[in-house]
């Protein structure tokens, strides 16, 4: 990259500092982001993009086109925040109790609209930019919303890329890899019914607390003796709800966890065992039990030939390595690689010792590390799309 090209984005960083800190001040949830679309169609406008609204309900892509070329390249960034109150006590901190940008995506929509600026005025590239600016990535199936609304059939892409930045990296380390990088989610909820009963005559009714409790051991010895040893899975129960009073066996109790995996198989063969274990339990203890097994968010499987663009793309913007291990965390970004090939890119933000997780009440994005993210951007596109 130009010196001038990096004297250029360095500008652009205080006005993205401002525009970060003002969107995380106003956080908004999944499909609920009206003002944060708002605020980046109206910066986009003015760059003289075509901004397309409402594409997955709140989504939004804006194209850019120089050249002649066909070549087609897409750079997503998720807008939504999480239902977390913060604690960070910062001065830009959330004003909507409950609400918080809690992963980072206000630095991801400040880093693409950098991008997006300056591209805008070198626009030393031969083909098509779509910045694709999308909600409800925290659950909600954003991703998927935007593509069922004809996302690539609109927009369509040689490559797509999404970053995010991840606190486990040093700042400006950027890493991705070929094959899964990010586990599939899923959920399951399985109800246990007995009838309920006085807890001084248990004999008298199933107990679904004793059931339930033998069904969480049973779940958690799961991956170990039904799958693989060569295999690699994570199932965890995370809620148990029941019961209302001390002397009450109550007659139903709520048996919820998920399941991370980075290959249909052992997917398939985790749903299938879990379902038997749940059969086995109920017969054993007298008790009904109803599974509900939700396959939310696909594996996010990365394009070796993205990949590798990527890494060399990264090469002359920080340094750039091959991630060894896939994280088992889940990333709606999957629809879109299961749709058009590209890759997911991990944008170090550590700041030293005892930085603060992702999720975490007390976390904030790393606002020194926006030019390096724009640079990648930049990167992608010009090598993509080089004249």
């Amino acid at each position: 990259m130009q010196s001038s090209d990096n004297k250029e984005i360095d500008d652009l960083v205080a006005p993205l500092v401002s525009f970060r800190r003002d969107i995380h001040a106003n956080p908004e949830l999944a499909y609920e982001e009206h003002r944060t679309a708002k605020k980046i169609a109206e910066a986009l406008s003015e760059l003289g993009l075509e901004v397309h609204t409402g594409i997955g309900r709140t989504g939004l892509v804006a194209s850019l086109k120089v050249g002649n070329s066909d070549r087609t390249i897409g750079l997503r960034a998720d807008m939504d925040a999480l239902p977390i109150h913060e604690e960070t006590g910062l001065p830009y901190a959330s004003r909507h109790p409950g609400v918080f940008h809690g992963c980072g995506h206000d630095g991801h929509v400040s880093m693409l609209l950098g991008a997006a600026q300056h591209l805008a005025n070198t626009r030393r590239f031969d083909g098509t930019v779509h910045f694709i600016f999308q909600p409800a990535e925290e659950g909600e199936a954003g991703a998927r919303a935007m593509i069922e609304d004809g996302l690539f059939e609109r927009f369509p892409c040689d490559r797509v890329f999404a970053f995010h930045n991840w606190p486990d990296l040093p700042a400006g380390t950027i890493s991705t890899r070929s094959g899964p990088i990010m586990a599939a989610a899923d959920k399951f909820e399985i109800l246990v019914e007995g009838r309920g009963g006085h807890a001084a005559m248990p004999h008298q009714t199933p107990d679904a607390i004793l059931a339930a409790s033998d069904l969480v051991t049973q779940l958690n010895s799961l991956v170990s003796r039904r799958i693989s040893p060569m295999s690699t899975a994570v199932l965890s129960v995370t809620q148990i709800e029941g019961g209302s009073s001390h002397n009450v066996l109550p007659a139903a109790v709520r048996v919820v966890g998920t399941v991370r995996t980075f290959d249909a198989d052992v997917q398939d063969r985790i749903e299938e065992s879990l379902r038997l274990v749940a059969e086995g339990v109920a017969v054993a203890s007298g008790t009904r039990m109803t599974v509900n097994y939700n396959r939310y968010y696909p594996a996010t499987i990365n394009n070796a030939q993205a990949v590798e663009e990527a890494l060399k793309a990264a090469a002359g913007v920080a340094h750039a390595e091959v991630a060894p291990h896939p994280a088992f965390t889940s990333e709606d970004f999957g629809f879109m690689l299961q749709a058009c090939k590209g890759a997911y890119i991990w944008l170090g933000q550590g700041r030293g010792d005892n930085d603060i997780p992702l999720h975490h009440p007390h976390y904030d994005f790393n606002d020194d590390v926006l030019a390096t993210g724009i640079r990648l951007h930049v990167a992608l596109v010009e090598r993509h799309l080089a004249l």
